[in-house]
């Protein structure tokens, strides 16, 4: 069966459940957020539909995808990792991130 995603996503993908960031739980789950080229972007785990996105930061498809996760009931488990994610990178601007998706409705119920 032939794959969708490249050797490369799938090494970074690996590579990125193995860094410092420790394993892959947050709060007893995985990690819905693999940081790429220094926050500019993201690969999002999507547990809704199965997929693995990788998308810029800054972008109005990341806003959507986290708010699809945040609407399945996810939002909580995601702040946590945005704020986990800006204190062991502070220059990557994970918290100007997180504050783009608090001022777009993200993680309103």
């Amino acid at each position: 069966m032939a794959s969708n995603t490249s050797k490369t996503a799938r090494a970074s993908v690996r590579a990125g459940q193995s860094t410092a960031g420790g394993p892959q739980n947050v709060l007893g789950e995985f990690r819905y957020l693999i940081p790429l080229n220094n926050g500019k972007h993201a690969y999002v785990r999507n547990i809704t539909n199965g997929r693995t996105e990788r998308l810029a930061t800054d972008s109005e498809r990341f806003v959507e995808e986290i708010r699809t996760l945040a609407g399945a009931g996810h939002g909580n488990k995601i702040r946590v990792e945005l704020a986990a994610l800006a204190g062991a990178h502070p220059g990557h601007g994970w918290d100007t991130t997180e504050k783009r998706l608090v001022e777009a409705g993200v993680f309103e119920s």
